[in-house]
């Protein structure tokens, strides 16, 4: 079976916990992506920055994200999966979870992210719909 190691995107570029929301966003324009990793001064993963994040948790609340910090965005344990999983554990998780993206764990080292269209294109047709329907539900 496909493991997340065969399908994340690579080398993950975290955005720091102290860095501030637009420092966040600029990586995210840059990169193109609409997640990023925030990591510790310990390199330890906090959680996931999303887009998302930024306009209802900042900017819908009229904060200042020159002023928030990342790392005041990370909500509890980041969920992850290992980069020997297969998709019928990132499946599981992502499902559980209610996310769409999960960083790749090696160990204690960040090695990518894998998203659900990542997962969606290493599914047999069928199983494709169940995660969509999964993750579009509350």
């Amino acid at each position: 079976m496909t493991t997340a190691r065969e399908i994340m995107t690579p080398d993950a570029t975290c955005v720091g916990a102290e860095e501030s929301v637009v420092e966040a966003a600029r990586k995210m324009t840059e990169l193109g992506v609409g997640a990023l990793p925030i990591c510790g001064t310990d390199n330890k993963l906090k959680g996931m920055l999303t887009d998302r994040d930024i306009v209802v948790k900042v900017l819908g609340q009229g904060r200042d994200p020159a002023e928030v910090k990342a790392g005041e965005l990370a909500q509890g344990e980041a969920v992850t999966i290992g980069a020997d999983d297969d998709t019928a554990e990132i499946l599981r998780t992502m499902t559980e979870h209610k996310v769409r993206r999960l960083p790749v764990i090696d160990g204690h080292t960040l090695v990518g992210i894998v998203a659900q269209a990542d997962v969606a294109r290493s599914l047999p047709d069928p199983q494709v719909g169940d995660l969509v329907q999964a993750l579009s539900t509350d």
